[in-house]
């Protein structure tokens, strides 16, 4: 008997679907094939079409090669959302090589156990960082450094303005064996085809967010991950091969914008408008100026972009639909932004051990406000008791950690094979999250399963909590956390930040709660921030705000 979330799948989408057993570069060049013409990058007013990026890309891949890349080696990418990040990425897979995603944010202490978890030996990144990664190299296996500047694929007027105004992101690249320029690595003959990798080796490592200790490295296969770009295209079957136009301003060092943004877009053909910093006013622009058709963004970004200044001036009814992952959205943000552009709010859910996306609420379907809709197709998911995983939850309603078994599920963590074990188990990825299902097939994600707040009466998910604060007419952003009182007992806290021009207290947030939670649920007290501390991609850090109640508690028993 199929699964209940079956009968909940819009028309057109299979539940099981047959899957292109292809990597990536072969896809690439297949989509040049098919659309030469077709813009494939757009960055700040440069158009490079499909047959222009396949040709680059095979030049950039042969020169790896050149300089000593095999099948295998660990290749680490330190760039904003750029051509010559696409570029890299591509040719890296082209040549054999594993592509290894940092952020450019990252300090030298997170990149350094980074490089040697992965075994980084090349490192493609921006100039500015290169003294650092020099430094860096002395301790770590790395040997080539490949430098670019941002300026390069500006338009002419930009780029000869752009060193004036931005003088401190633009380097002269230092000279030595070591380092070598992007644009010196282009230009030269294709020595080979793409070098056929087997569908199960490693194609992407992918660091988690560290929320629960260090990043680990993940490691992605050429298969889980251009399935799972396969399922999330199926889920949205009036999308078209090379006529989409995509807003990738999430980064590419981040699961979610790799897979739902970039590696789709080259895939299928569509466009893919580059946003290195995903500001509001830029990704508005973007969707304005491009006719963009679909952008897969987290919810705090929405919020952005409703809060912007002057929005009605911009047309965004090209969207066709738009992503949403990460976090839970309010349902007065989903609403006020599809009031505006006309297009449905998907929201979804996924996490980088899983290519990332599992569930989707379905495209032109029914949608609940607050759930992570359905599981894709060819993806089973179950509930297991969070204290006794042996036991399956069935009971609707009943929360239990969420587990996922699927095609673009991971391999591994790289040299953590305890870690590993721990986390997939039978097949199934283990994913920390608690979640619930209904009677019609839709999960809920209800809390992770280390922000449990564990009182001597109850269990509380913060989540729950949550949902109450974005009700309050003054609140932008929430969230509850579990810290300990004066008694040293668990308390509810909450933190919030307050929308431009608002004014509230925080007593008078906590009497909204007490009218609408029980009791124990209410929030014994409120801080109000002028933003909340975010990850790198802009998911709220629950850890941070409960490190910054244990500093605030020492610093006043100090007093």
């Amino acid at each position: 008997m199929d699964p209940t979330w079956r009968k909940s799948y819009v028309n057109g989408v299979s539940p099981v679907l047959k899957f292109d057993e292809i990597t990536f570069p072969e896809a690439l060049d297949r989509t040049a094939r098919r659309f030469p013409d077709h813009a494939a990058l757009i960055f700040e007013g440069t158009s490079i079409p499909y047959a222009e990026l396949q040709e680059k890309v095979a030049q950039f891949s042969s020169a790896l090669v050149d300089r000593g890349l095999t099948p295998g080696t660990r290749v680490g990418i330190i760039i904003p959302n750029l051509v010559q990040t696409v570029v890299g990425i591509y040719a890296v897979l082209r040549a054999g090589g594993v592509v290894v995603m940092h952020s450019p944010r990252a300090d030298d202490m997170l990149l350094e156990h980074q490089f040697k978890q992965a075994g980084i030996e090349m490192v493609i990144c921006l100039d500015v960082l290169i003294p650092r990664i020099l430094n860096l190299a002395k301790r770590t296996s790395l040997r080539t450094i490949i430098s670019c500047h941002i300026r390069d694929y500006l338009p002419f007027l930009k780029k000869q303005l752009f060193p004036f105004f931005k003088k401190e992101l633009h380097l002269s690249t230092p000279t030595g064996d070591r380092v070598v320029e992007f644009s010196d690595l282009l230009g030269g003959g294709v020595t080979g085809a793409v070098r056929k990798n087997d569908l199960n080796d490693t194609a992407f490592i992918l660091f988690t967010s560290a929320t629960t200790g260090k990043s680990k490295a993940v490691e992605l296969s050429h298969s889980a991950l251009t399935t799972n770009v396969q399922q999330v295209h199926a889920w949205f079957p009036s999308w078209l091969d090379g006529r989409e136009t995509v807003v990738a301003c999430l980064p590419f060092f981040h699961i979610f914008g790799l897979t739902c943004a970039l590696n789709i877009s080259m895939f299928y053909g569509y466009s893919a408008v580059l946003v290195p910093n995903p500001e509001p006013r830029a990704i508005v622009e973007a969707i304005h100026n491009h006719k963009a058709t679909f952008i897969p963004v987290l919810p705090s970004i929405f919020n952005a972009m409703l809060s912007l200044p002057g929005l009605k001036k911009y047309d965004l009814k090209s969207l066709k639909g738009c992503f949403s992952g990460g976090a839970p959205m309010a349902k007065q943000t989903i609403k006020s932004f599809e009031d505006i552009t006309g297009a449905q709010i998907c929201e979804g859910y996924g996490l980088t051990e899983s290519g990332p996306v599992t569930h989707i609420n379905p495209f032109g379907g029914k949608a609940k406000p607050g759930s992570i809709g359905l599981p894709l197709p060819n993806t089973d998911a179950k509930l297991v008791d969070v204290k006794n995983s042996d036991r399956e939850v069935t009971n609707p309603g009943e929360p239990g950690e969420l587990c996922i078994k699927g095609p673009q599920v991971m391999t591994r963590y790289s040299n953590l094979p305890e870690e590993t074990a721990r986390t997939l188990r039978d097949g199934w990825l283990f994913t920390g999250d608690i979640a619930a299902v209904d009677e019609e097939g839709y999960f809920k994600i209800v809390d992770r399963k280390q922000d449990i707040i564990a009182l001597e009466s109850a269990t509380i998910y913060p989540r729950d909590i949550d949902e109450v604060l974005f009700q309050h007419p003054c609140v932008h952003e929430a969230c509850a956390v579990g810290v300990a009182g004066i008694d040293g007992r668990q308390m509810v806290k909450a933190y919030v930040s307050l929308k431009d021009g608002s004014s509230t207290a925080p007593h008078e947030i906590v009497e909204f709660c007490r009218t609408r939670l029980p009791q124990h649920m209410t929030p014994r007290s409120v801080i109000i921030m002028d933003e909340l501390p975010k990850s790198m991609v802009g998911k709220i850090l629950r850890k941070e705000l409960r490190r910054l109640h244990v500093i605030n508690s020492s610093k006043r028993l100090q007093q």
